[in-house]
């Protein structure tokens, strides 16, 4: 029991950072770079997503037994497109503005390459539990990475976040933040950021290694 309650954990966990489908794997780039232009854009359609993941993973683990290898992908992006219908009639009914921000990108999450691929490496592979750990570590890590540029994007760009304004009107706005190409400058510095802090953690994990080993040997 405690194994695989330690291994659900880790498959939350990957997908929170060392496998971040936005910052290492780099997937869903169509939705990430058009929809993160403000920090509610970007955190509706991460939320949106995760709950496509999550549900479309459950549903694939449930039936990964009875469904045949020749059609799985023709029945995977059926589960999907079922939970996307759901989610579209929701955010219609929720906040229409809200609706309208996302427009087609909410059916395209349908073919977001990320929920196909947990659907098909992952979710068709194990159980129930662990397809939701995964679910929900790569959804709110998804969502997370959305949010985080469309914070930035929204702040520089129009000095605000949410809505509220955060600076004197004397703060003169970085209109190209809301731009497509911000989205490609403020992507760019999250995975620079992202990356040297990956490598820093690895050289201090080095440094801590080569440190044990030499006190070891004086030991000795």
């Amino acid at each position: 029991m405690a194994a695989t309650s330690k291994s659900s954990t880790d498959e939350f966990i990957k997908g929170l950072w060392k496998e971040n489908p936005v910052f290492v794997q780099v997937l869903g780039m169509c939705p990430v770079l058009a929809v993160s232009n403000t920090a509610m854009n970007a955190l509706a359609m991460g939320l949106a997503t995760a709950f496509v993941l999550i549900m479309s993973n459950i549903a694939v683990s449930s039936l990964r037994n009875f469904i045949p290898k020749q059609v799985r992908i023709a029945t995977y992006i059926l589960i999907i497109a079922t939970f996307v219908t759901v989610v579209d009639y929701v955010i219609q009914a929720v906040s229409l503005d809200l609706y309208k921000a996302l427009g087609a990108f909410i059916s395209l999450i349908v073919v977001n390459c990320l929920i196909l691929g947990r659907a098909e490496a992952f979710a068709s592979k194990n159980t129930v539990a662990r397809s939701v750990m995964d679910g929900l570590g790569m959804g709110i890590g998804f969502a997370f990475a959305l949010f985080c540029l469309g914070a930035v994007r929204e702040i520089l760009g129009s000095g605000s976040l949410f809505g509220a304004q955060l600076f004197h009107d004397a703060f003169q706005d970085w209109v190209v933040m809301i731009l497509p190409s911000g989205g490609f400058f403020t992507l760019a510095a999250w995975l620079l950021l992202f990356n040297w802090l990956e490598q820093r953690k690895e050289r201090k994990a080095k440094s801590d290694e080569a440190t044990t080993l030499a006190l070891g040997k004086e030991a000795v």
